[in-house]
């Protein structure tokens, strides 16, 4: 099952699909307040962490799960469902996170809650790709910046809601929660992210008996986004760490970010 971060839809995971398919029945989901979930729910529906981790867990038990990743934010919820150690998960992927948030990520939340306070749809879009999204390819960043000035109004208080959540987190309300997964987690980090860099992610290492971590080469946050040597190191390293072999595909041609 993919879990994808805050700002995304399940379109975000399409180079991922493209070397996990081949290989395994995968389950891909919007929450209920975008992408293809949103017609089918309330818009003042707010959706908060502890939500996200009891929808994770009931799709979890719906599909039997046995593997989870997850990109960036996404990472919250699905190690905090891990926490919860349902039965049929019996290893994880965790890209693109990290136990802390430090000065960039501060600086990046706090431009965006200026911005999506104003309703300043074009600086909202803007900042991803000067951000956390500097290393994507241009057309990678279009599709960005047209899918995050496109939101419907309650997304943007959806997301508003989700960063003032994130900013309330900390060690001591949810990380020693961690210390409770027992399977096998694997940690992959962009070795160009200042946003969830490497180093912090190897904290995760004081909480998590299991933890392995594995850093792709000049590459930033969006990881296998980024570039065809992050896809083919993206894809090795997964298939590897779930115990299959990678098969000799061609980096796919672009698809959209949401």
């Amino acid at each position: 099952m993919l879990v994808n971060g805050a700002l995304s839809t399940t379109g975000s995971f399409g180079q991922t699909v493209k070397y996990l398919q081949p290989h395994y029945n995968l389950v891909l989901f919007d929450l209920p307040f975008s992408g293809q979930s949103r017609a089918h729910n309330p818009d003042e529906m707010i959706v908060s962490k502890e939500d996200e981790v009891q929808i994770l867990l009931q799709l979890i038990d719906l599909y039997q799960v046995n593997y989870l990743l997850s990109v960036s934010w996404g990472g919250v919820s699905a190690l905090l469902a891990l926490a919860q150690c349902p039965a049929s998960v019996e290893k994880a992927i965790i890209s693109s996170f990290s136990p802390v948030l430090n000065e960039p990520m501060l600086d990046y939340i706090d431009k965006a809650q200026v911005y999506l306070a104003a309703r300043e749809k074009r600086k909202i879009g803007s900042l991803l790709n000067d951000t956390v999204g500097k290393h994507l390819p241009r057309l990678f960043k279009l599709y960005n910046y047209k899918h995050l000035i496109g939101l419907a109004e309650h997304e943007y208080g959806q997301i508003d809601f989700h960063i003032s959540q994130i900013r309330t987190l900390s060690a001591s309300n949810y990380v020693e929660r961690f210390s409770s997964i027992k399977i096998p987690v694997l940690f992959i980090n962009g070795e160009k992210d200042e946003y969830t860099t490497v180093e912090d992610a190897r904290m995760f290492s004081n909480y998590i008996a299991k933890s392995s971590f594995n850093v792709v080469p000049d590459t930033g946050h969006f990881l296998d986004l980024e570039s065809k040597a992050a896809w083919h190191h993206s894809q090795k390293t997964a298939l590897s760490f779930l115990g299959t072999e990678a098969s000799q595909q061609v980096w796919p041609s672009v698809t959209a970010m949401a």
